[in-house]
This record gives structure tokens, C-alpha cells and sequence, in this order.
């Protein structure tokens, strides 16, 4: 089971003076229980790539698959698919217009056509799953709630609807250190509890090392790289700097001890990684 881009291009108002090339000649492939990382700078295409992938967007040419149904198909199985790709938007709680938590969060499920039970077992496991107390927060407004619990009544909405795969477009954007916490250890429990595939947007390089097992670096339009954040961040610096994409501060201090004639595994992605590195190197030095 897979979302599977293959040579996908994707033009912005073709045939007008505006006329831009967002995507070009895409081939990528996600399988259930990967979390990937998409990174890039500003304008290279990323936004534009996931949102392919629930057919917001459809390609000017190429074809984009979900479990191998085309996403640009007629009929219930294409439908159906689609929902299947639950999308987070950048500042999802822009999004809210219900009177309640409970309602907005019940949104999507009712659109389905579930019974009463059934809309509201599913609006306690995505509230639960995102860290809000259901006795607490259902029958609240959601627009008297702080940044980051609306951020979160969002993507829970997204989540009641069971996707097996949850795109996450800048999900922490404008939220402060804890806010953003809060929001990636509910994506963190919710991974490890369903083996769903998440997609992640980021422009925080220390948040992408420290939560996916996949990076994707986009690049004009372009994948410029796919593999391990270790291999990508610790071996690849020279390719991020050209996608203008930094590393993270962790992977910076270790490439200057690496210049600097230590020992250490540039590949370390988080500090308990780096300490370890570094007082093994420190260790192997004073031995010699």
C-alpha cells in the first residue's frame, strides 16, 4: 500500500504571462509505516508536491496513485481513496467554523455517513489521540481556545477520519516551543499506534532529524535527494547548501569537529547522539 508519484510535472496558470513550473518530472513512492520529510526552500515545490497527493492538485502530467487507484479517476473507488489522505494545512486552525470542538472535529466523520456511536467514538480517540480531554474540551468553542490547542482540535479533525496516511503541511508554524511539542508527540503516538504514513513539510531541520526515518529534499522543483536523515544531514552538506537547506545545528558542530581532526559520526542526528560521538572520539584520542 503506497502513494506513488510517477513523472508528475505540475504548472501554475500555463498559457498566461504568470506561467510557473512548480514540479518536474516527480517519480516518488510512500509506503504505509514510513515517516518522511520533506524539505526545500522557499519556492522549490514542496506544498505543491503533497498536495498531489490527495488530488487537490492534479498533475499536468504524470499519473498519482493511492493503494494503485489513479487519483484523477471518476467514480466512488477514486473518491474513496482520496479520503484516505488526511492534509494538515499550514495554520490548519484557520480552518475551524463549528460552534463546538466536538462539532468541527465530528465534521468529517458525518460527511461519511457514520452513525451517532460511531462519529463520536471516533471524535474521542482523535481527541484523545492529540492530547485534549474530551470532558474538558468538546463542548467549548473552538475559537476561545489558545494557538495551540486549536492547532490541535484541527488536526484532530483530520485524524477522526482514520487516514492511512496524514500529510503535515508546516503543522508547527507560528506555535511556540511547547505548542510544538505538544503537536509532534501526538503525531509520534499516533504513528507508533496505527502504522499509518506520515508526510511531514518542515522548514525546522532539527525538528525533521529528530522525527523522521525518510528525507526527501526538493529543489526547484525537483527531488534532489532521498535517503536517511543521518546519511542526507552528516554526508551530504554540500548538495543541502546548493537546495539552499541548511543542517541542523548539531550536524553543523560535528562537521567542525570533523575539520577540526575529531573523530566523530557526522552522521548524529540528535544532542544525546552527538555527546555519545564526541566522548567516544575524546576517548579514542587520549588513548593514542
Amino acid at each position: 500500500m503506497s502513494i506513488t508519484l510517477r513523472d508528475v510535472s505540475f504548472v501554475y496558470m500555463p498559457g498566461t504571462p504568470y506561467e510557473r513550473t512548480a514540479l518536474k518530472g516527480i517519480n516518488l513512492t510512500v509506503e504505509r509505516g514510513e515517516f518522511v520529510g520533506v524539505i526545500g526552500h522557499t519556492g522549490s515545490g514542496k506544498s505543491t508536491l503533497v498536495q498531489h497527493m490527495n488530488g487537490l492538485l492534479r498533475p499536468t502530467c504524470g499519473t498519482v496513485t493511492v493503494d494503485g487507484v489513479d487519483l484523477a479517476a471518476k467514480g466512488e473507488a477514486a473518491r474513496a481513496v482520496r479520503r484516505r489522505v488526511g492534509m494538515v494545512f499550514q495554520y490548519p486552525e484557520h480552518q475551524l467554523f463549528e460552534e463546538t470542538v466536538f462539532d468541527d472535529v465530528a465534521f468529517g466523520p458525518r460527511n461519511l455517513g457514520l452513525d451517532a456511536a460511531e462519529v463520536e467514538k471516533r471524535v474521542r480517540f482523535a481527541m484523545e489521540f492529540v492530547g485534549l480531554d474530551f470532558a474538558a474540551f468538546a463542548r467549548r468553542s473552538p475559537f476561545r481556545l489558545s494557538g495551540g490547542q486549536m492547532r490541535r482540535v484541527a488536526i484532530a479533525g483530520v485524524i477522526a477520519l482514520k487516514p492511512d496516511y496524514l500529510v503535515l503541511d508546516e503543522p508547527s508554524a507560528g506555535l511556540d516551543p511547547r505548542g510544538r511539542d505538544e503537536i509532534f508527540a501526538g503525531v509520534l503516538r499516533l504513528y507508533a499506534g496505527t502504522g499509518m504514513a506520515v508526510i511531514l513539510v518542515s522548514h525546522n531541520m532539527e525538528e525533521v532529524a529528530r522525527l523522521v526515518n525518510r528525507l526527501v529534499v526538493m529543489d526547484r522543483g525537483e527531488i534532489c535527494l532521498d535517503g536517511s536523515p543521518g546519511d542526507i544531514f552528516g554526508r551530504c552538506r554540500d548538495k543541502l547548501l546548493s537546495a539552499e537547506v541548511d543542517v541542523p545545528a548539531v550536524t553543523a558542530l560535528l562537521g567542525r569537529l570533523r575539520q577540526g581532526g575529531l573523530e566523530v559520526d557526522a552522521a548524529a542526528l540528535t544532542t544525546e547522539e552527538a555527546a555519545r560521538t564526541i566522548a567516544a572520539a575524546v576517548r579514542r584520542r587520549g588513548a593514542c
